[in-house]
């Protein structure tokens, strides 16, 4: 298995993870609906749930995004450009790209260490902040890996006499 290969993989099973966090969270919410409407029982943090959910689920789905080029791109300014200038242009923004989830990663990841230096948790039922950050420093990371293998991918490509 190839480096690129590796990569759409992993990228492909957070963007798996990432469905199966919104799958739950679908489930939980239809389950505190019918439970708050038809039988009373409400479920205590579902609002919570919501939020620590969709989350970690967007950091998750980050590195497919980044591997499918799912960026919204303006072209309004570029589209009479040539080619060779457009490369070098998305090169730039990959690597923009790649610094953006590095820092990312890296702001999570000593958000997580403070959450849990701090005992930081949930207002209702007391999760741990620090879960949920360190879990998106991860996939941020990935981000990052994929962006800077675009970038080094768009030198290769561009040096070859992309016109």
């Amino acid at each position: 298995m190839n480096p690129s290969s590796r990569l759409r993989w992993l990228a492909r099973a957070c963007s798996i993870i990432g469905g199966l966090i919104l799958t739950a969270l679908m489930l939980m919410t239809c389950y505190s609906v019918v439970g708050r409407n038809f039988f009373e029982k409400a479920l205590i943090g579902d609002f919570e749930l919501t939020g620590i959910a969709c989350g970690i689920a967007m950091a998750f789905f980050m590195p497919l995004c980044q591997l499918e080029r799912g960026n919204i791109i303006v072209d309004f300014f570029t589209a009479k450009r040539s080619a060779r200038f457009n490369h070098g242009l998305d090169r730039f923004g990959d690597l923009l790209m790649a610094v953006i989830f590095i820092l990312l990663s890296w702001r999570s990841g000593v958000a997580a260490l403070s959450a849990k230096e701090n005992m930081g948790a949930s207002m209702l039922l007391g999760f741990p902040d620090w879960i949920v950050l360190a879990g998106m420093s991860i996939p941020f990371a990935l981000a990052a890996v994929i962006a800077i293998a675009q970038t080094l991918a768009r030198f290769d490509q561009s040096s070859q006499g992309v016109a």
